[in-house]
C-alpha cells in the first residue's frame, strides 16, 4: 500500500539500476568529468592569460566554460559519493538546492549562447560598428542579464516542481535531482505543473532559439554575399565551433525538457541526461579548441607555461635538498 506520508528524503537510483554496473558507469563518468574540469578550466585560464583572446567572443566562452564547469560540478560529485560510499539519500532540502543550481546554470548557458550568437552576427553583419556596440559595457551588460535571468528561471521551476506533494515510493530513477523525474514521482496530479513549466520554458527557449536562428539568417546572408570563396571559408569558420555548440545544445536539452511527464521513461531519460548534462559541457571546449587557431595557440603557450613553471619547481626543490645535504661553507 502506498505511503501517503510527506517524505523529507529521496533516493537516488544512480547512474544505472543494475547494481553490477555502477561501479563501471561510475568510474567512465569520473574520468569524462575530469575531462569536462580540465577542459574548461584550461578554456579559462587561456582567455585570462593570452591579451590576444581579449574579446566579447572569448568573454562569452570564458563565462559558457564557467557555467559548464559549475553545471557538471552540480551532479556528478554528489552521484560519486553516493555510489562510492552506498547511501544514495538526498534531503529534500539539498535536492531543491541541487534542482534550482542546475536549471539556473542551464538557462544561463541558453542566455550565453544566445549573446555568442548575436555577437557573431554583429561582427560579420556589421564589422565596422561592431567595436562600438560589443563594448566591454555591453558585454557586461548581457552576461548579467543572463545570470540575473537564469535565477528567476530556475526559481520559478523549483518553486512549481515542489509545491507539489511527494509521497512513497521516493526513489527518483536517476542520477540528480531533475524535473522530469521529480514529477514523475508527485503523488497529485502534476498536469497543471507540467503547463505552466511548459508555457514557461518555451517562451524562453524558443525566444532565444529564435533569436539564434535569425543571427544564423544573418550570416549566412553576407556570407553569401562575399565575392571570394576564401572570404567566405574565413567567415564560416568563425561562427562553426558556435553553431556545432547550438546544435548540441538544443537538439539534447529540448528533447528532454519539451516533453510530457507521461511519456518519461527512466532510462531514456537518464540517457538524454547523460548527453545535456554530461557530455555537452565536456564537448564545448574540445569543439573551440579544434576549430579556433587562436584558441589553440593560447592553450598551447598556456600549457607551455605549465610545462616549464612545473620543471622551474622541481629545479628549485632539487637545488633546496642539494642545499641541504652539502651546506655552503662558513667563511
Amino acid at each position: 500500500m502506498t505511503n501517503l506520508s510527506t517524505v523529507s528524503v529521496f533516493i537516488l537510483q544512480g547512474f544505472s539500476s543494475i547494481p553490477e554496473l555502477q561501479l563501471l558507469s561510475t568510474a567512465i563518468f569520473l574520468l569524462i568529468y575530469l575531462a569536462a574540469v580540465l577542459g574548461n578550466v584550461s578554456i579559462m585560464s587561456a582567455v585570462i592569460l593570452d591579451a590576444r583572446l581579449h574579446m566579447p567572443m572569448y568573454f562569452f566562452l570564458k563565462h559558457l566554460s564557467l557555467v559548464d564547469l559549475c553545471s557538471t560540478s552540480t551532479t556528478l560529485p554528489r552521484a560519486f559519493v553516493a555510489t562510492v560510499v552506498g547511501s544514495k539519500e538526498i534531503s529534500l532540502s539539498a535536492c531543491a538546492c541541487q534542482l534550482f543550481t542546475f536549471i539556473c546554470l542551464g538557462s544561463v548557458e541558453c542566455f550565453l549562447i544566445t549573446s555568442m550568437a548575436f555577437d557573431r552576427s554583429l561582427a560579420i553583419y556589421r564589422p565596422l560598428t561592431y567595436g562600438a556596440v560589443m563594448n566591454p559595457q555591453a558585454c557586461v551588460c548581457l552576461v548579467v542579464v543572463a545570470w540575473v535571468s537564469g535565477l528567476f528561471f530556475s526559481a520559478f521551476h523549483t518553486a512549481n516542481t515542489f509545491s507539489l506533494p511527494f509521497c512513497g515510493p521516493n526513489v527518483i530513477q536517476h542520477f540528480f535531482c531533475d524535473i522530469p523525474p521529480l514529477m514523475n514521482i508527485a503523488c497529485a496530479n502534476a498536469k497543471a505543473h507540467e503547463a505552466a513549466g511548459f508555457a514557461v520554458s518555451g517562451c524562453i527557449i524558443m525566444t532565444c532559439l529564435a533569436l539564434t536562428v535569425l543571427s544564423y539568417i544573418r550570416i549566412v546572408a553576407t556570407v553569401a554575399q562575399i565575392p571570394s570563396a576564401a572570404g567566405r571559408q574565413k567567415a564560416f569558420s568563425t561562427c562553426s565551433s558556435h553553431l556545432a555548440m547550438v546544435l548540441l545544445f538544443y537538439g539534447t536539452g529540448g528533447s528532454a525538457y519539451m516533453q510530457p511527464t507521461a511519456h518519461y521513461y527512466p532510462l531514456q531519460g537518464r540517457m538524454a541526461a547523460v548527453f545535456y548534462s554530461i557530455i555537452t559541457p565536456t564537448l564545448n571546449p574540445v569543439i573551440y579548441s579544434l576549430r579556433n587557431k587562436d584558441m589553440k595557440s593560447a592553450l598551447r603557450k598556456l600549457y607551455l607555461r605549465m610545462t616549464s613553471w612545473n620543471l622551474a619547481s622541481s629545479h628549485g626543490r632539487d637545488q633546496k635538498s642539494t642545499y641541504s645535504l652539502f651546506p655552503p661553507e662558513s667563511c
